[in-house]
């Protein structure tokens, strides 16, 4: 049976022991200690939340060919289509982290708290590049919270208490340890990077928080691994060092969340790479790619050259150039650790937004096209940022398109690049823009969203 990440709706908590008390029980009394104190003191910053919003079923009279002989008119039938999960309160104003996920398209979201009050919730903040979101609610009067704790301080083998509402059955609390940390290719949001545990998670559990043995919070949970979608041992959390820079984009009320980077592409190093580059072991992530007067490149990092660490925490692999500079903050100035020649050396690097040049110029095409209704946009490091595509990928890349006036035949989708209107190239909007009023659309060629280039024949 094919094995899927699904995602699971309500919390996971870690329990991650002090550096200076991790050790196996030695008594009886010990292997009778009970976590009850822990959960009593972050159960009731664990919330349930509940979500709707009203759906229509699709009709032919939705469709921009039927809609010009027949007119526009409501088509299919309204349903109400729901969703759960769990929240963890961050402030005692109100203020609640939770999956992307779990609000993503909704309209009315509504939060339960431990005590069974019920309140509705602002929602502040989404980010689907971390699949977080941030919420508030309005009690009137200070809530219970859990602080945050350093993730990257968690170590395999440390116990944890998953808090969330699987199924709906209400809260409910299971325990386990960290089964492995730095898990890639999840595939459930662009910043892969997370804790995994054995404790056992649900549907209905994403969101929930992660707690060491001081009630601090260490992570998100946002998946699970199963064949059935039930929890078979595996399940993941986002750590809570990427949770803190999507609440503080939260907090100075940002629009989206803009996470500082160091100006690279970079590649896992496998046994072949470390046997070309003379290293005795594959470790690190290779530098592909370099941003010119990015933060790497004016620190004097190459192309070829082996980052071991950035601000004394080990990259592993390709994905980490990203995620430990998310967890950062702009402007502030990190060493990194990286190997050339064959001997290890260091650098300083200061730490940077993705610059957002040239200007995304997001343009709404309008005229006599297959392209009318299609929203349009310039591709810089930080539009690539805010899509979670390649920060190198230049051209002009497809945002939206318009349900309403955008037939199905259209060759385009949400995140393909216009590389040519009939044969003459369109690395602008404004090029694109004239290569549409010249003349009649007769061909046009993309990049999908996989890297292939497509060529489509229009008409004629």
């Amino acid at each position: 049976m094919r094995r899927w990440v699904g995602f699971a709706l309500a919390g996971l908590a870690f329990v991650g022991v002090a550096e200076a008390q991790r050790r196996a029980p030695r008594t009886d009394i010990e292997l009778r200690a009970s976590y009850a104190p822990v959960v009593k003191d972050t159960a009731p910053a664990v919330v349930n939340i509940y979500t709707s919003r009203k759906v229509r079923t699709r009709s032919i009279f939705d469709d921009p060919f039927f809609s010009q002989f027949f007119g526009s008119r409501p088509g299919g039938r309204e349903r109400t289509q729901s969703s759960l999960g769990s929240g963890v309160i961050l402030d005692a104003d109100g203020l609640i982290v939770t999956n992307n996920h779990v609000v993503e398209g909704m309209e009315q979201i509504r939060v339960v708290l431990a005590d069974r009050r019920e309140f509705e919730a602002d929602l502040l903040l989404t980010d689907a590049q971390t699949d977080l979101a941030v919420l508030r609610i309005d009690a009137g009067e200070p809530l219970p919270t859990v602080p945050f704790a350093n993730s990257d301080r968690a170590e395999v083998g440390d116990i944890v208490l998953a808090i969330g509402n699987p199924f709906g059955v209400g809260q409910t609390v299971s325990s386990g340890i960290v089964s492995a940390l730095n898990r890639t290719n999840v595939s459930v949001s662009d910043y892969q990077f997370f804790i995994q545990t054995d404790a056992a998670i649900n549907p209905g559990n994403s969101g929930g928080a992660l707690v060491d043995v001081d009630g601090n919070l260490l992570g998100i949970n946002t998946a699970i691994y199963s064949r059935s979608g039930g929890s078979n041992g595996i399940g993941f959390a986002i750590p809570g060092n990427l949770v803190q820079r999507v609440v503080a984009s939260a907090i100075n009320g940002d629009v989206v969340v803009r996470r500082p980077w160091l100006g690279v592409v970079g590649s896992d190093v496998d046994s072949r790479i470390a046997q070309a580059l003379g290293l005795d072991r594959p470790q690190g992530a290779l530098i592909n790619q370099l941003y010119d007067n990015g933060p790497a490149d004016d620190a004097g990092l190459k192309e070829g050259d082996v980052i071991l660490s950035i601000a004394g925490q080990e990259v592993q692999d390709g994905e980490a150039l990203r995620y430990r500079p998310a967890t950062l903050s702009p402007g502030e100035t990190v060493e990194v650790s990286y190997l050339r020649d064959g001997k290890e050396r260091r650098t300083r690097a200061r730490l940077e937004l993705p610059p957002e040049t040239p200007k995304p110029n997001a343009t709404e095409l309008r005229g006599e096209h297959l392209l009318n209704g299609v929203t349009v946009a310039n591709l810089s490091p930080a539009l690539n940022e805010e899509l979670g595509r390649n920060p190198f990928d230049t051209g002009v890349v497809v945002k939206t398109l318009d349900p309403r006036r955008v037939s199905r035949r259209v060759p385009v989708r949400q995140g393909y690049i216009i590389l040519a209107i009939n044969g003459q190239p369109t690395d602008n909007v404004k090029a694109l823009e004239r290569a549409l009023g010249r003349a009649e659309l007769v061909e046009i060629s993309v990049r999908d969203s996989r890297g292939s280039v497509r060529n489509y024949r229009i008409g004629r």
